[in-house]
This record gives C-alpha cells, sequence and structure tokens, in this order.
C-alpha cells in the first residue's frame, strides 16, 4: 500500500471526528453517529483507493452509506484495500458528554482483514512487552500472572480494563480475587484496547466481551503496534446467530491477531471525539475554526505519528458540510 495513504486516512477521520463533536453532550447518539458517518464517505470519495467496506455500520439494507461489500474510493483496480470503519466509537459517550469516543478506521490489502459479524466476541488484549502471555482459553487468574511476569510488575500493580456491564460480574469477581486493579469503561473498548501499548495509559491487560467488528479494528492497532490480540466468537440471540451463520463464521475458533488481520500491510488512524486519556477531544474556537488530534500508525515501518490539527472549516467544504 502506498504510505502516504495515512496520512490521507487521518483525514477521513477528522472529518468524521468534527462532525460528530459537534454533538457533544446533546443526548441524540444516532444523529452523533449519522454525522460522522456521513462526513467520513465524503471524504472517502477524495482519497485514491478502490476499497471494500469489510467492517462497517451494517448490511446494505441496514444502512444508507460505509455499509459491508460497499466499494468507496475515487480509483478502480489500483489500490485495492479491505476497509473498516467504526466513524465514532463511543456513541454513548458523546450523547453524553463523557469521554474516550473517537472516530476510527483500519486498511489493508484486500482480503486481510476478518470480515466479522456484528455480534459480541470475548476478547483479550495487551501491548507488546505482554506479547505471547495471553490465551483466551486460559483462566483468569492464569492470564493475570502471566501478564504480570511478563511486564515484571506484582499481579497487585496490574490493571486490567472491563466495560462495565452486567455480564461481566462473574468476570470481575475473577479479577478481584487475584488482586489485581480494575479500570472499568462505559463505551468503546477500541481506545481501551490502544491503550495497552503505552506505558503512560496504566492499562496493561484488556478483557471481556464487546463488538467483533470493534475487535477486528482494535487487532489492526495493535499488530501496528506490536501487541497482541485473541477473540472468539459469541452471539448472544438468534440475529447474531444467523449473521455468523451467513458469513459461514466458525464459532469454535479461537482468533489470534494474525487471523483477523493477514499479512504485514496494515495503515490505522484515529481521531479523538470527546477529550480522552490518549487523544484529546475536538475542539471548537471563534472564526469557525477547530482542533483535532489524530493518531496514525503504520506496518511494517512501525511508525507512530501523533497528528494535532488546526482546521478553518470555512476553506475547507470537505469537512463543514
Amino acid at each position: 500500500m502506498n504510505r502516504d495513504l495515512g496520512l490521507n486516512l487521518a483525514r477521513v477521520t477528522e472529518a468524521a471526528a468534527l462532525a460528530a463533536g459537534k454533538w457533544m453532550g446533546k443526548g441524540d447518539k444516532n444523529a452523533a453517529d449519522g454525522a460522522a458517518v456521513d462526513a467520513m464517505r465524503r471524504m472517502f470519495d477524495t482519497i485514491d483507493i478502490d476499497g471494500t467496506v469489510v467492517i462497517g455500520e451494517g448490511e446494505i439494507d441496514e444502512a444508507p452509506m460505509l455499509y459491508i461489500g460497499e466499494n468507496i474510493g475515487k480509483s478502480t483496480n489500483e489500490n485495492q484495500v479491505d476497509i473498516a470503519v467504526d466513524p465514532l466509537d463511543g456513541t454513548t459517550s458523546i450523547a453524553g458528554g463523557m469521554p474516550n469516543a473517537i472516530a476510527v478506521v483500519a486498511v489493508a490489502p484486500k482480503g486481510c482483514l476478518l470480515n466479522a459479524p456484528d455480534c459480541y466476541m470475548n476478547k483479550i488484549a495487551c501491548g507488546p512487552k505482554a506479547k505471547g502471555a495471553i490465551q483466551l482459553e486460559a483462566t483468569t487468574e492464569e492470564n493475570i500472572k502471566n501478564v504480570a511476569k511478563a511486564l515484571d510488575k506484582d499481579v497487585s500493580d496490574v490493571t486490567v480494563s472491563v466495560l462495565q456491564r452486567d455480564r461481566h460480574d462473574q468476570l470481575v469477581k475473577e479479577i478481584r480475587a487475584t488482586g489485581a486493579r480494575i479500570k472499568f469503561v462505559n463505551d468503546g473498548d477500541i481506545v481501551t484496547a490502544i491503550a495497552t501499548c503505552f506505558d503512560d495509559s496504566g492499562v496493561d491487560l484488556v478483557m471481556g466481551i464487546g463488538g467483533a467488528p470493534e475487535g477486528v479494528i482494535a487487532a489492526a492497532a495493535l499488530k501496528c503496534l506490536g501487541g497482541d490480540f485473541q477473540g472468539k466468537l459469541m452471539p448472544s440471540d438468534e440475529a447474531q446467530m444467523k449473521r455468523c451463520k451467513d458469513l459461514k463464521s466458525d464459532l469454535d475458533k479461537i482468533f489470534h491477531i494474525d487471523d483477523l488481520v493477514k499479512g504485514n500491510e496494515v495503515l490505522f488512524s484515529a481521531t479523538g471525539v470527546s477529550n480522552g486519556e490518549l487523544l484529546k477531544g475536538v475542539h471548537y474556537f471563534a472564526g469557525n475554526v477547530a482542533s483535532t488530534d489524530s493518531l496514525v500508525l503504520r506496518l511494517p515501518s512501525g511508525t507512530i505519528r501523533n497528528i494535532s490539527s488546526t482546521h478553518k472549516l470555512d476553506q475547507k467544504p470537505d469537512y463543514a458540510q
């Protein structure tokens, strides 16, 4: 893939973040998500790729744009890529004026990103220093002890991030029984998985059940950063089971990071929508000016770019619509 594509992807996530940020704290997560989807889709039309959405806003009959299978980009038969998007990861967060909402996209050569069904996935993720120490089929205690050993920490100093959901009550009991620390998050498990790769985030391990599409996107970022990820599909109702059957998904398989993101070429971009621990949210200023904070990752180079941008929105019609 063209190495310059990463910077163009930053423009894509910036556009989504700028649109969604207008809805912060207004209590309408659907409007925020719709604004992000529309802005991201418009910006993709300016990018020189022949892309296919493999993870998006739903099936063709569920989403007007960025639906699974949609072809996007302005070129044909060149730069053929798989695209995974989450225009607004953390819809509840942005609607409630809470932190850690992001706009995110991952790109890999055609056939390299798993087309994950829209269902739940049991996940475990860690940063590069603990790579190889996690096993989804191991017990909670075994995983925490193995990560502690890899990080040269006492178990009591290991911090595990968990989505605050009733379905995690037993997991929380098991983590507490080891003596490890817990950091609860209300929404958005992509940014939490990425946090395991940065020492100053304070997160060592992510465990629990979240969305499978978000799992693939998180795995793309972790692969760029040298981290580790495993997941197993966990459909929770008949509708989710049907999605799995339609995609011929293996419900018994434990997906490792190289199953979710094949090969050695990945591009990833995330832009903060609301303030978070890794990325600042969108800030709006007088004169129709705004600022964004983005993280752009590239494999195989391992490049990590932090991009702070100031946008004069009157001069950017693609952003300002």
